[in-house]
């Protein structure tokens, strides 16, 4: 085989490769994020009351009816919870850290019915005036599985978990919904 032709099988085989390798990456769900905010009249230490119980998601969020700790100690890392949700639905989550003097907890999803993967999230509480206000936040890839989900779909159903989570802690503190 003569060096040109040995150069043009190479260069073949290299854009082989390299088609390979785009298609594989591109099929790949890129990080999506997520940050909603709100604020209410409530304290930093009111609001914590209620938001910082890794296992007290019944006693604020309207979607959830029943959330034990099936590992570790509450409010401790490692801990995972095991929520149900008021349609049956089942969620897995580990709190990856907690820090309850800065209002904050991290945890991510190991099981669920989302079209997400690699979910982590933190919830945070920080003065505001008078009041507080609320961040709650994540980074994820949308689950290439959930064929009829593309990433703004994900998106959208990862905010509306967090608004509706606002709407059930403003409800919690005696304050009135937006």
């Amino acid at each position: 085989m003569s060096m040109i032709a040995r150069i043009l099988v190479s260069a073949s085989r290299l854009t082989i490769c390299l088609g390979t390798a785009f298609a594989v990456s591109s099929t790949q769900a890129a990080d999506l994020a997520v940050q909603e905010s709100t604020s209410v009249a409530a304290s930093p230490d009111k609001v914590w009351a209620v938001l910082g119980k890794f296992s007290g998601l019944p006693g604020w969020h309207p979607a959830v009816a029943a959330t034990d700790i099936v590992k570790g100690v509450d409010n401790q890392r490692g801990a995972v919870r095991s929520i149900t949700t008021k349609d049956g639905a089942r969620i897995v989550e580990e709190l990856l850290s907690y820090d309850a003097s800065k209002h904050n907890m991290t945890y991510r999803i190991s099981a669920s019915p989302l079209p997400v993967t690699d979910y982590i999230s933190t919830l945070a509480v920080a003065p505001a005036g008078k009041g507080s206000k609320i961040t709650w936040k994540s980074r994820f890839k949308r689950d290439p599985a959930a064929r009829d989900v593309d990433d703004a779909k994900a998106k959208e159903i990862v905010a509306g978990m967090y608004k509706s989570g606002f709407d059930g802690l403003r409800a919690a503190l005696g304050e009135v919904p937006r």
